[in-house]
């Protein structure tokens, strides 16, 4: 387990917490020598595990709304998507073309 300084602890805080996330803690010595330790909580809850919603829709017009909503937003994604791809060719064909060099001037 790592021991910083105080000193350390206050310049280096968000090292310190990284560190205390990978490592399960850290321990913080001040001066006088009394001696802190940081460690993370651990949440024993999944992100996924939300409240509720009240609504009075019904199952059938809930399931209807939702699957809109994937219709909807996949055919965004594909469309951003091949967009994005549009762009990756185009680029591409670009750095292909040779490019001219202007004919100098001769003074």
């Amino acid at each position: 387990m790592k021991t910083y300084t105080y000193s350390e602890a206050r310049q280096r805080l968000a090292t310190l917490l990284d560190q205390a996330r990978r490592e399960g803690r850290v321990q913080i010595r001040r001066q006088d020598g009394s001696t802190f330790v940081v460690q993370p909580i651990v949440s024993d809850r999944s992100p996924l595990d939300v409240p509720g919603v009240r609504s009075r829709l019904r199952r059938g017009e809930l399931v209807q709304l939702v699957r809109e909503q994937r219709a909807t937003s996949g055919t965004r994604v594909i469309a951003a998507l091949s967009n994005k791809r549009l762009q990756l060719a185009r680029a591409r064909e670009a750095s292909k073309k040779p490019r001219r060099s202007h004919p100098r001037s001769r003074s």
